[in-house]
């Protein structure tokens, strides 16, 4: 995309496009914003605690205040329009997530459900205003029609990377060959002949699922076929490296001015490869800086111990393989909140299912694939010990009677070997 002539700030009364411009460095941001918005909605639900519900209504109010902002703006303002992307991202994954594990809907539908109602968006919007290119969204009736499409997209991608990763039991890693390769390939289609906007729709839906397998490859233990980086490493990384290159885009706009309709901000391409290729040249050098070392190959590969387990440590080398893989080290964070719940001591159950609850969710993208329904029914056994054991006031019977339905189901799946 080339550049044309900026109009200054102070001579501009247009309602001026509201998007950035299709660039290298646009598509690293959007990639690396999809890792973080997912990250951080865990963060606050598991980590800080606010659990799922909580989580998802905190997330869904300052979206609404953060597109309220940015539908008032006038101009298109970096940092504004990115905080907004990675909002969309988190609420977009929780309207897909609350579908699949709250309501149970299957994969196969949402996907088809939400692939459905983003061909309705587009139909209304070309139909009112004749064009769904993202150079143009130039009125305040544009920029509805392109926020409500963004979001399917977000919730349509979450919902096709699970079905591939997940329902497909693909996995992480494959997931990052295969819809890197659709991006490619749709990039390939484009130089081919294929229509511009299409084009930038079908890849803008696929960075969400390459976002997120990117993210799990990164995060996951080694153990799990991941760099064994962690989420907040990753996340910090993946940071660091949007606000840098969202600085120096506000910094563009804020020295060259910005865009009259239709125009492209003062870009050299170059120098906009030179910025996305050292954004993604970080992100890979401190990975390898960072990552842990590979461990010697073991006969059977298993979860990492948990964190304040001095029992995980030294668990049994035995078989206790699943359908899920070995589900010990849970084990025996089960057992040590139901040792503290049968002395009475509700406070150290609390604390110590906190651990349970965290290594859970850290494992989710590496075993959830190898059998979505098991892994589902385990979900739910855990969900009910939390609820119990975190109830106010918590129950001593109901926790531990929560706890052992928890410890029949792991031994079930262990069982199905």
């Amino acid at each position: 995309m080339t550049a044309d002539t900026l109009t200054p700030r102070a001579a501009t009364t247009d309602f001026l496009n509201k998007v950035p411009a299709i660039t290298a460095t646009f598509w690293l941001i959007k990639i690396l914003s999809t890792t973080i918005g997912e990250t951080f909605a865990d963060y606050l639900a598991v980590n800080v605690g606010l659990g799922t519900a909580v989580t998802d209504g905190v997330m869904f109010a300052v979206l609404a205040l953060t597109v309220f902002a940015q539908l008032r703006t006038r101009s298109y303002t970096p940092w504004l329009y990115w905080l907004t992307v990675v909002l969309v991202s988190i609420v977009g994954t929780q309207i897909t997530d609350f579908f699949t594990d709250q309501l149970g809907v299957s994969l196969y539908v949402s996907t088809a459900v939400f692939a459905v109602v983003l061909a309705v968006v587009f139909t209304i919007w070309w139909r009112q205003e004749r064009t769904l290119a993202i150079t143009a969204i130039d009125s305040p009736r544009r920029e509805r029609f392109y926020w409500a499409a963004v979001l399917v997209t977000f919730a349509l991608g979450t919902a096709g990377g699970d079905l591939a990763t997940e329902a497909l039991s693909l996995g992480f890693r494959v997931g990052v060959l295969l819809f890197g390769g659709l991006i490619l390939a749709t990039w390939v289609a484009k130089k081919l002949g294929m229509n511009a906007v299409l084009a930038f729709w079908i890849a803008y839906v696929l960075t969400r699922p390459l976002g997120a397998s990117l993210g799990d490859l990164l995060t996951q233990d080694r153990a799990y076929g991941g760099l064994g980086l962690g989420a907040s490493v990753t996340s910090l990384l993946f940071l660091t490296v949007i606000v840098v290159l969202v600085a120096r885009e506000q910094v563009l706009v804020n020295r060259h001015g910005i865009r009259s309709k239709g125009d492209a901000p003062a870009v050299s391409p170059r120098r906009d490869y030179a910025w996305a290729a050292i954004g993604a040249g970080a992100v890979i050098g401190v990975a390898a800086l960072l990552a842990p070392p590979l461990a010697a190959p073991a006969a059977e590969a298993s979860p990492p111990a948990t964190p304040g387990s001095s029992a995980a440590a030294s668990a049994p080398a035995k078989d206790t393989t699943s359908p899920l893989g070995n589900l010990q080290p849970f084990s025996v964070i089960v057992d040590d909140v139901a040792a503290s719940v049968n002395k009475g001591d509700l406070a150290a159950g609390r604390t110590r299912i906190k651990d349970l609850e965290v290594a859970w969710d850290d494992a989710e993208a590496a075993i959830k694939p190898a059998s979505p329904s098991d892994w589902h029914t385990m979900d739910s056994a855990i969900d009910d010990a939390l609820t119990a054991v975190r109830a106010t006031p918590p129950s001593k019977a109901d926790s531990a009677a929560a706890l052992s339905r928890l410890r029949r189901v792991i031994v079930t799946l262990e069982q199905k070997k």
